[in-house]
């Protein structure tokens, strides 16, 4: 059985009084009967809390420092030449529940903690229950085209609740998560840092996870693997042949020859231009150019008449 104060808190007698509030606050909560029901706690308890109520208070303190148990229960000896609360007889009230109530500021000293919004029970698990895992913080990764091609690296500041050392109290705390984005990465990937949600006595952390959502692009859509450019042309162009310039997403200017006519539903596809494959980067999609053929609005007598005789009939 423990009988000195300082031994029940598991402090030094040279402890600060954040000390012996930290000593309190830990091991308050784990030998609270509310928690544990081995034999013996409601014991330990009752002992931590009069320790408590003794080495919080200056003077009942000194009083112990100096002249022990003895001194501080049946008041220190005329002698010493002590008056008034310095002499006094010290008397637990013998209601370790009080103080440890008051300690906490309020009925439920687990208030800290909290999943889901959701305040947790007074006494934590009991016997027999089994922690969950709360259920997954999906979150939106915004990437531009160029990030999916190229791939990159980003970095993201998230908000979560954790457990102090002391192990009984809660605060909330940033983190960064850093996302290596690897190119060729689609629309719907998701990203899992497992465990890295709120944390709580009664529950496993849920995972964090991040789901792309790409960005749309001034140039380019994309299709899968492919990426779609759209060009505008002429009808004469369309007849007549021409060359596209296009410049890639890896910073590459290409020229595409285009010597077919080109009708309302003809494409040009360059294979192996188009998007990384996430799984072989060394494979690419293709990139597939598509044209909007603009017709002139009218045509003089003389350009129908050499239309006419230009095209067959």
């Amino acid at each position: 059985m423990v009988s000195d104060h300082y031994d029940t808190l598991e402090i030094n007698r040279n402890a600060t009084d954040a000390e012996i509030k930290k000593a309190f606050r830990r091991l308050a909560l784990k030998f609270h009967p509310g928690r544990n029901k081995q034999t013996g706690s409601t014991e330990r308890f009752s002992q931590l809390g009069e320790a408590y109520d003794v080495l919080s208070d200056p003077r009942k303190k000194a009083t112990y420092d100096k002249f022990g148990k003895e001194g501080l229960k049946g008041g220190i000896p005329p002698e010493f030449g002590c008056t008034g609360a310095w002499s006094s007889k010290y008397v637990y009230h013998g209601n370790p529940e009080k103080t440890f109530r008051e300690f906490f500021g309020g009925d439920n000293p687990f208030a800290d903690f909290f999943t889901n919004d959701a305040r947790l029970q007074f006494g934590g698990l009991k016997p027999g229950d089994v922690k969950t895992q709360d259920p997954p913080m999906e979150r939106d990764l915004h990437l531009t085209l160029d990030d999916l091609f190229n791939g990159c690296t980003k970095k993201v500041k998230i908000s979560r609740r954790v457990i102090n050392e002391d192990g009984c109290t809660s605060s909330i705390r940033d983190k960064i998560l850093t996302i290596a984005v690897k190119p060729g990465w689609k629309e719907g990937t998701r990203i899992i840092f497992p465990k890295e949600g709120d944390q709580g006595p009664n529950s496993i952390p849920a995972d964090i996870v991040f789901i792309v959502r790409q960005e749309s692009h001034p140039l380019f859509v994309r299709q899968g693997s492919d990426l779609i450019y759209k060009v505008q042309i002429t009808l004469k162009m369309a007849l007549t042949g021409f060359s596209v310039d296009v410049q890639t997403l890896d910073g590459r200017l290409i020229t595409i020859p285009i010597n077919d006519i080109v009708h309302p539903s003809y494409n040009k596809v360059v294979t192996g231009a188009g998007m990384p494959l996430s799984q072989d980067l060394s494979q690419r999609g293709n990139l597939i150019v598509t044209f909007d053929i603009v017709f002139p609005k009218k045509l003089s007598a003389e350009s129908k008449h050499l239309i006419k005789h230009a095209l067959p009939s």
